[in-house]
């Protein structure tokens, strides 16, 4: 059997980034963190950690990383089910739960959701962003236990349970509309007036051109990865954008932004997937989930 110790210190020095960092987490030394890493890595013949800033886990060192949080949770959980345990001076280290997001979705209500959360359960959330397309590879890997995602389909292991959408509205400031769409928003219009895109995933611009104008268009388009410089940029002029309702709904009502086609939003289905596992705090995660994404999204159809 695996010393417990010996997996903290893998988990620890991934998840901080440094042995220095994982050394000040678990109060040692980074001399000990360093031996029980190569302890480890030594027994299991094995690299686990690839040195560099910041520190990352091989595959199998996320594999690795991955039991033990599973085993944080299931502590916790002992502890919160047995109160006997903190009489006896017991205590649970931190547990934690890594869970994939897209940045839309963690900039307009996750945070609700992980507030809700929070109210009754300690457990720690580490997020990580991917585009709503990608976010189920994390799962896939094994590199988080639950997901927002776009992917209906459950990973191998996991469960689905549908969210809503999270409604898209194409939008542009007055003045972009007056220089580029002065004679009305078309296809050669669109070809060379400057769009926004989040990244290289990002294909929600011309999905809502091909729904809109029965054809592809190749987009020149500024790479903006931030959600709220999406929107500031879309204000300033900068390009044209799909932009989540919740964030321009206002900007709309004011006239600051206008749409670039009325009443033609762009509903992205969304998911929660997790992995089929004995992880209350999991579980507990999901129903927040599913709760606050059933007050912020459209409704599922």
């Amino acid at each position: 059997m695996l010393d417990h110790h010996l997996i903290e210190a893998v988990a620890a020095v991934v998840r901080e980034g440094s042995f220095e960092a994982a050394a000040r987490a678990l109060r040692v030394t980074p001399s000990a963190i360093s031996q029980r890493v190569k302890l480890i890595e030594e027994r299991l013949g094995a690299v686990l950690v690839v040195r560099g800033q910041p520190c990352t886990a091989t595959e199998t060192g996320v594999r690795l990383c991955r039991h033990a949080e599973l085993m944080g949770a299931l502590e916790a959980e002992l502890h919160r089910d047995l109160p006997e345990l903190a009489r006896a001076g017991l205590r649970p280290g931190p547990a934690s739960l890594r869970v994939a997001v897209n940045a839309d979705t963690l900039d307009t209500w996750f945070v609700d959701a992980m507030a809700r959360f929070g109210r009754e359960d300690d457990t720690l959330l580490e997020l990580a962003t991917d585009n709503q397309d990608h976010t189920a590879d994390w799962l896939r890997s094994g590199r988080v236990l639950g997901a927002v995602t776009s992917i209906a389909t459950p990973v191998q292991g996991c469960r689905s349970r549908r969210l809503g959408g999270l409604r898209y509205i194409a939008t542009a400031s007055p003045a972009l509309m007056r220089r580029w769409f002065a004679a009305g928003v078309d296809a050669p219009a669109l070809a060379r007036a400057p769009s926004l895109v989040f990244d290289g995933k990002d294909g929600l611009q011309s999905q809502w051109v091909r729904r809109v104008f029965r054809r592809d268009v190749v987009l020149p388009a500024h790479r903006v990865p931030s959600t709220r410089a999406f929107v500031d940029a879309a204000l300033a002029g900068v390009g044209w954008g799909m932009n989540p309702e919740r964030l321009v709904r206002a900007h709309l009502d004011a006239g600051r932004l206008v749409e670039l086609v009325a009443g033609q939003p762009v509903d992205v289905p969304l998911y929660w997937q997790s992995a089929r596992l004995p992880v209350p705090s999991l579980e507990r995660l999901g129903k927040a989930i599913v709760a606050s994404a059933a007050e912020a999204l459209a409704p599922p159809r």
